[in-house]
């Protein structure tokens, strides 16, 4: 065989080896990451005070299962507080419990001026018709707009938390309500397509968040709408606007 058929047969095998190298390197260090992670996840929630369940990881990606319904909300908000889980989810849909009701003993008889009574502030039940829940979005959407990196369907980090909370949010709604995102844009050189492509892309990349937060896909859907629908002709009109539906 000449030399240079023999350069032929060698450089295939050097390149294929050299691929399978780094494909060992990169599943290796992928695995001690999850490992890490779910180390670090099973802390916090023991810490956190909550009863034990399954989290496993995908990557950075975490799913949670075997937790009470009533304790599986507060495990979800655990773990995507962790550094370096990029998003995190519970098997099926979230089923709140309904907070206790409190009740304060009455202030025992006086002989001198009766003091005014106690007062005791709770935490208000989140909202199960359908206009509340819609109401708590826009709050939540106007306290943080989902924002995203110029020209881009990703979401800044701000953005991304923005998207997240809203998620936890929603999953405390009841479970027959349904959702659709849509994604806005202001006018640019692009053109309608590409305004049109930039607004979908942006609702895609938020229904994935909810969806990836403890809400089943089937009750999530996304549309965009380009620049057909400026709201002021300023930074509102990039924006992504979720309604009950």
């Amino acid at each position: 065989m000449s030399g240079g058929r023999r350069w032929i047969l060698v450089v295939p095998v050097a390149v294929l080896v050299t691929a399978l190298l780094a494909g060992v390197v990169t599943w290796a260090r992928a695995g001690n990451i999850e490992q890490d992670l779910t180390a670090r996840s099973q802390a916090a929630l023991a810490a956190a005070g909550l009863p034990p369940g399954n989290v496993s990881f995908d990557g950075r990606d975490a799913t949670l299962s075997g937790f009470p319904p009533g304790q599986a909300l507060r495990a979800l908000e655990v773990v995507q507080g962790l550094d370096g889980v990029r998003a995190a989810k519970v098997d099926g849909d979230v089923t709140p419990v309904a907070p206790s009701p409190t009740s304060s003993a009455p202030a025992p008889p006086s002989s001198t001026t009766p003091s005014p009574p106690p007062t005791t502030s709770t935490t208000a039940p989140p909202p199960t018709d359908k206009a509340g829940v819609q109401a708590e979005i826009d709050r939540l959407l106007t306290e943080a707009p989902i924002a995203f990196e110029p020209d881009t369907a990703r979401l800044t980090p701000d953005g991304e938390q923005a998207a997240r909370s809203i998620a936890i949010a929603l999953a405390k709604a009841p479970a027959a309500f349904r959702y659709r995102v849509t994604g806005h844009v202001a006018r640019g050189p692009g053109g309608e397509s590409a305004a049109l492509k930039l607004s979908r892309d942006r609702a895609r990349a938020v229904a994935r968040i909810l969806t990836t937060n403890g809400l089943a896909a089937k009750r999530v859907t996304y549309r965009g709408l380009g620049d057909s629908r400026p709201a002021t002709g300023g930074e509102e009109d990039r924006r992504v606007e979720i309604t009950v539906v």
